[in-house]
């Protein structure tokens, strides 16, 4: 008997056999050799079956009959893929031995699993961990087998998060669709990567510009000039800063404080698999998946970088060693005037900008082999490019600056200014035959979105003041500028949010210290975001996402339910940590599916109770397209009074803050015949209802905080907020009170701190005041 040997994928299959049997016989499907006999997945070959497979009724979909929650989970073989699961079957009889090869990871473990369970395959499991494919690596490999049972939190986890994907997505995408006669896809991530859309999409929209005046002023002592910042409070009359301006205009000054500071910047982290997607991104506009096609390839198919779906950006001391050699190999690339001129003492165990073991778990960041890369795509050069040289900085000393931070008094009017004087590049070598430096340039992006921003201008000749000399202000001007909402998500910014579950943390510590509860896996995003897209929630102009208006209305829909925590980052990026401390075997995954199934039968609950929404207010309107963020001038232009009712916003101007989730979303199938209940239709209108203000052609709308007329840019200021009374209001509710004047059903209302039954009733139809009735 032989041991059989299961890898991911035919690729890495192949890998494997050459190392462990050099002259194994090719079968096409499988590699035997004396000792081994290699076989592979083609990705996952077993899923979890559809509904229709516990019983024929749910072939129809039918709100009446969810939730659907199996006692136990059948499995179903990949249709595209059956002849490969045969051939493991075979194979596995012949075997008394079973490796476990699939990618180190949860999902590759998932593969494993499932395989095993299906084929009801009960021969002793050994597990094969490795971060990257060359021959050295994989010999070490099987040389340090781990017993299959270490890894069976990991299989737990695994198997909770595709059955809990699976309750969701089946049972929240059957409930809205049959519920609103409109195909929704709802998931356990996919909603709340939505939702954190929508809501940055409100921001922008309820953001009303400003218009401010920045005072710059440019000084001379001797030989040297420079530009301050008037400092003081936002100046938003033209006329008083050109009198400032003018005021200093040619007169002498004096320098009120000089303060030089030596500073040193380090080179960036190493790559996970999220910031490489974000900065190839930034600077090549890549998808997130395709990035991650190219990192797998340079994985898998070229073997010139280590695993790429990894969630670490550090390396632990055994690897140091490996990135020695990688460094001595490059020095025979492309890459030899920089490797000519690294030096290996910056790299080291104590150096816990790169060597921290307690930061890698699974895998560490993501390393270039000793391989050399030859016949590179294009595109795949681009990644490993990005690869190589953020390895080769961290083999440089900092980048020194002198930074002078001087207070300009001129006509008792104060000026700042901040200069970064270049003492010596360091680790910036490695980008010197760059245009930009990609981190230099996102930072003066952000710059541009900071009205506070000060001046600070990086120089490379000496720069030098006397503090105790007059300066002469040589010119001085009022600039115009204008407050700006927040930037449409791309897809890199996307990924960012979704790693830290929305929140905008600057701080990369606690950022490290959020990645266990983010928005899916780094395996995973990318395959969300793509989801998202096909199933027409999304659209991308140029880099920018934009939602759709399917897209916003699923969201509305799915708060208007009152399920407001399927759309939540925060609540989702709790169940991935949860996860996590499954696979750590900190938790109960029984007790954490029990979760699910409550959550999955409280959605049905709640979806069954509401009103169905018009099918037309799920489509956008004949020559409108899903539209990315006005322009600066249409911005500065938008009419206040469309916006605000009582000087309120009708739309909500806070964004949630949230926080994140899980890996992939088992979802419904597009092609499905919907069987929706007949239900009478309140108003066959794009929207809840019609609006009732006299003579508006608009329609009503939910936004976070209420809900309001579709005509609001033109001037319509309707609003009814969705807490009145002590009751929140429910679409149905605001739908009775357009068409009819009140609220269909009896409420529990507070009238001055006593609770009492009753209907609320539209008092006002300009304004949207209500009264409750006598």
């Amino acid at each position: 008997m032989k041991t059989l040997v299961i890898a991911e994928k035919p690729d890495m299959g192949r890998n494997i056999a050459a190392v462990i049997e050099p002259k194994a016989k090719n079968a096409r499907t499988y590699i035997e050799g004396e000792h081994y006999i290699i076989t592979w997945a083609i990705g996952h070959l077993i899923g979890l079956a559809e509904p229709d497979a516990y019983d024929d009724k749910y072939k129809r979909w039918n709100i009446n009959d969810l939730p659907i929650i199996p006692e136990h989970f059948k499995l179903k073989p990949n249709p595209k893929t059956k002849d490969q699961l045969k051939v493991i079957a075979e194979l596995a009889k012949r075997s008394d031995k079973l490796i476990n090869a699939c990618d180190a990871g949860r999902e590759g473990q998932h593969i494993f699993s499932l395989i095993q369970q299906h084929l009801k395959m009960r021969q002793p499991v050994q597990r094969l961990w490795i971060s990257d494919l060359t021959p050295e690596t994989i010999k070490k490999g099987f040389e340090q087998l781990k017993d299959g049972s270490e890894y069976e939190n990991l299989s737990k986890a695994a198997k909770a998060r595709s059955e809990a994907d699976w309750l969701i997505g089946m049972n929240g995408s059957r409930a809205f669709t049959t519920k609103h006669n409109v195909l929704l896809s709802v998931g356990r991530v996919q909603t709340p990567v939505l939702a954190l859309i929508y809501d940055r999409q409100k921001e922008i929209d309820a953001f009303d510009s400003a218009k401010f005046y920045d005072v710059e002023a440019f000084f001379k002592q001797g030989d040297s000039e420079y530009k301050g910042l008037w400092q003081g409070e936002r100046i938003q009359d033209e006329a008083k800063a050109k009198a400032v301006a003018a005021k200093v205009q040619g007169k002498e000054g004096r320098i009120q404080s000089y303060d030089i500071k030596d500073t040193k910047e380090y080179p960036f982290k190493l790559y996970d698999l999220t910031l490489l997607q974000r900065e190839a991104n930034a600077k090549y506009g890549f998808s997130a998946k395709k990035t991650l096609d190219l990192a797998q390839a340079l994985y898998e198919k070229h073997k010139v970088i280590s695993y790429p779906r990894t969630t670490s950006n550090y390396v632990t001391e055994q690897n140091i060693p490996q990135m020695y050699k990688s460094l001595d190999q490059f020095r025979s690339t492309d890459y030899a005037k920089f490797a000519e001129q690294a030096d290996k003492k910056y790299v080291h165990k104590n150096n816990k900008s790169v060597c921290n073991p307690s930061k890698v778990e699974d895998h560490h960041a993501i390393l270039p082999t000793n391989k050399m890369a030859r016949s590179l795509a294009p595109d795949e050069a681009k990644v490993y490019d990005l690869i190589v040289r953020r390895f080769l900085s961290h083999f440089f000393p900092p980048a020194e600056y002198k930074v002078h931070t001087i207070m300009t008094e001129v006509e008792k009017e104060e000026f700042k200014t901040t200069i970064k004087q270049l003492l010596s590049e360091g680790w910036k070598f490695i980008y010197a035959d760059q245009k930009k430096d990609a981190k230099k340039s996102r930072s003066k992006k952000e710059k541009d979105d900071d009205d506070d921003a000060q001046t600070d201008e990086e120089v490379t000749t000496p720069f030098q003041l006397n503090a105790n000399e007059g300066v002469t202000c040589i010119n001085s001007e009022a600039k115009e500028k204008e407050t700006q909402p927040p930037k449409p998500y791309t897809e890199g910014t996307l990924l960012k949010a979704m790693e830290s579950a929305g929140k905008q943390i600057e701080d990369e510590e606690l950022r490290d210290a959020m990645k266990d509860s983010g928005l899916g896996t780094p395996a995973t995003r990318a395959a969300i975001i793509e989801r998202l897209k096909q199933v027409g929630y999304l659209v991308m102009k140029g880099k920018r996402i934009v939602i759709t208006q399917k897209g916003k209305m699923a969201v509305e829909v799915i708060r208007g339910a009152g399920v407001d925590l399927l759309t939540s980052p925060e609540m989702t990026g709790q169940w991935e940590r949860r996860l996590n401390q499954i696979a750590k075997g900190s938790a109960s995954d029984e007790a954490f599916m029990e979760n699910v199934k409550k959550f999955a039968t409280m959605i049905i609950s709640k979806v069954k109770v509401q009103r169905r929404v018009a099918k037309e207010s799920f489509e956008d309107q004949p020559g409108e397209e899903a539209k990315p963020v006005r322009s600066r001038k249409t911005a500065a232009a938008k009419s206040k009074s469309g916006e605000k009712a009582g000087g309120t916003k009708t739309a909500a101007a806070k964004r949630t803050t949230p926080k994140a989730a899980s890996s992939g979303d088992m979802t419904a199938s597009a092609a499905v015949q919907v069987q929706a209940p007949p239900e009478k239709r309140v108003a066959a209108v794009t929207g809840i209802a019609p609006c009732p203000t006299p003579g508006c052609q608009g329609t009503l709308i939910m936004g976070k905080r209420g809900y309001g007329c579709s005509h609001y840019k033109t001037g319509c200021t309707f609003v009814i907020w969705r807490d009145q009374y002590g009751v929140s209001l429910e679409p149905e509710d605001i739908a009775s009170l357009a068409v009819h004047g009140k609220t269909s059903r009896m409420l529990q209302l507070d009238d001055g701190g006593q609770i009492k039954e009753g209907h609320l009733m539209l008092v006002d139809s300009v304004t949207g005041q209500l009264g409750m009735d006598s």
